[in-house]
């Protein structure tokens, strides 16, 4: 197991500030969200080069660290067709220059009816919406199998695919061997299941299996209202030592990704999570 954050939660920018910042908290690379992270790159199609793209791949290749998974996250079911028009023109560029990067898997969550929020919304949990999402990847999986490029999917509570069945249904629907998965057990939780957390980790190691190429690594404490706050990794309910030991026994390779964990809480996640690896 490897441990990895995303390159914007580390709170520098640029490829060789990023490496530093690795190299002191003692990361093996990096979730992109390239946008995010260099400040001459925008969230537009033809933003980004492959000459961009390979100096990016040549300062991580000499510090040795990698990048599991190219972040170009869209909503594929928002009211506003433009944006979902953009995000699928973004997205298919990353997976043009994946390899560029040195990576080979671009992911996106599923979406909501509810925009740029992406919170639950009724509509989310009918056959229109999960009709829409099958086809919206279907065009990218296509698009990527051109490239010897996976797409990542990532389900959530509040989206289209908002638990393990519904994610597993869309990616058989899809029909195509170059999907992977990324697992993010806090997004399937919320104060009506969150006593359920480990049985929707055994749900979904054993549906998905080695094909998860990251999980997501967050905690949270429980509100008086029985709400969930999200709070930097080893401070909050989430027994990590049980955790990885589940997903040792199906992904021992497994690339463990901080996901909003910021700031002085990283230094303590990491020894915390370091502990049990």
């Amino acid at each position: 197991m490897k441990l990895f954050i995303r390159a914007h939660d580390l709170g520098v920018k640029g490829e060789e500030n990023i490496t530093a910042r690795l190299d002191e908290l003692g990361f093996a690379g990096v979730q992109l969200v390239a946008y995010k992270c260099l400040d001459d790159v925008a969230y537009t199609p033809g933003s980004i080069t492959a000459d961009r793209a390979r100096a990016f791949r040549d300062v991580f290749e000499r510090s040795g660290k990698t990048v599991p998974l190219i972040g170009a996250y869209f909503n594929p079911v928002h009211p506003d067709e433009g944006k979902i028009k953009n995000g699928i023109a973004v997205f298919k560029e990353y997976i043009s220059l994946a390899k560029e990067f040195g990576c080979d898997r671009v992911g996106s969550e599923t979406g909501s009816y509810n925009g740029d929020k992406w919170t639950y919304h009724p509509q989310n949990r009918t056959d229109e919406a999960l009709d829409r999402v099958v086809s919206t990847f279907s065009e990218l999986t296509e698009y990527a199998q051109d490239y010897g490029v996976n797409v990542c999917m990532e389900g959530a509570f509040g989206h289209v695919c908002w638990n393990v069945a519904t994610l597993d249904k869309a990616v058989k629907r899809i029909g195509r061997n170059n999907i992977r998965f990324i697992f993010d057990l806090y997004n399937y939780l919320d104060g009506s299941n969150v006593d359920k957390m480990y049985d929707i980790l055994h749900e979904g190691l054993q549906t998905f299996g080695d094909r998860i190429c990251v999980f997501h690594i967050k905690d949270c404490t429980v509100n008086s209202d029985g709400s969930l706050k999200q709070c930097g990794v080893g401070k909050g309910i989430f027994d990590y030592e049980r955790i990885l030991t589940e997903i040792n026994d199906v992904c021992p390779d497994a690339n463990l990704v901080f996901e909003g964990t910021t700031g002085d809480d990283i230094p303590f996640a990491v020894n915390y999570m370091k502990q049990f690896i």
